[in-house]
């Protein structure tokens, strides 16, 4: 028995399936199409993984990623950043969470997916080593998510002042066409600009008539008032 598993079915609640269902657009045509849903809060899924990832095991983590729901798969996602940061002292076993990460990519198939479990597996792990990782997924990921993994891991390093690659992988995605990377790439650069206004203000300057406009909004919406709307009057 998966006790994750089992206690995260037992959580849950179809009177919010619904809301979940459309706040994630899982309708046709749409980007998270076909997903389904338990009706779980993040919050409560949190508190489950928090109780059972010691107990679920790798076997019991990957039946979770692997589910048709959701909130399962997030609870397999956060289970192993579990296991990634208490094993801190063993580098081949953050490695094969790494691997596992990497190898399941097809699972993590939404934006929260990729949001909540990217930057503390990949961007932790990369600290230390080639980035070339980020920039592969940015530049050639088989699908939006996989992409957005590339610009979100970046997160963990601009935590840590260093935001050339956040920059960088930014200018592989200036013109995607959806507008979750967009946001993301917007996101990631406010982040930036968070710890260096001056250098995202130097980023953004030749970029600002190219830009899609809803990362350009995001990316500076920290900014005062009028210099935002100087900013967006020349977009």
């Amino acid at each position: 028995m998966n006790p994750l598993l089992q206690e995260m079915l037992s959580h849950a609640d179809p009177s919010q399936v619904a809301g979940l269902s459309r706040f994630f657009k899982t309708g046709p045509g749409q980007y998270g199409e076909g997903d389904r849903f338990l009706g779980i809060k993040v919050p409560v899924t949190r508190d489950v993984v928090k109780r059972c990832w010691k107990d679920a095991g790798v076997p019991g983590i990957e039946e979770c990623v692997n589910s048709e729901y959701h909130e399962v798969r997030l609870a397999g996602l956060l289970a192993l950043i579990q296991v990634f940061s208490h094993s801190k002292k063993d580098p081949a076993k953050q490695r094969e969470c790494i691997d596992f990460y990497l190898a399941h990519t097809d699972r993590i198939n939404n934006w929260d997916l990729v949001d909540l479990s990217c930057y503390p597996l990949l961007g932790e792990w990369l600290m230390d080593k080639d980035r070339s990782v980020l920039y592969d997924l940015a530049r050639s990921g088989k699908t939006l998510w996989e992409q957005r993994i590339g610009m979100v891991s970046t997160m963990t390093f601009i935590r840590h002042g260093q935001l050339d690659d956040t920059f960088a992988i930014a200018d592989i995605l200036l013109h995607h066409p959806h507008d979750l990377i967009h946001k993301a790439v917007g996101w990631l650069l406010r982040e930036a600009g968070k710890r260096d206004k001056a250098a995202l203000a130097a980023y953004l300057e030749p970029r600002y008539r190219g830009m899609p406009r809803t990362m350009l909004r995001y990316s500076i919406e920290k900014f005062p008032e009028e210099e935002r709307k100087t900013i967006l009057g020349l977009h």
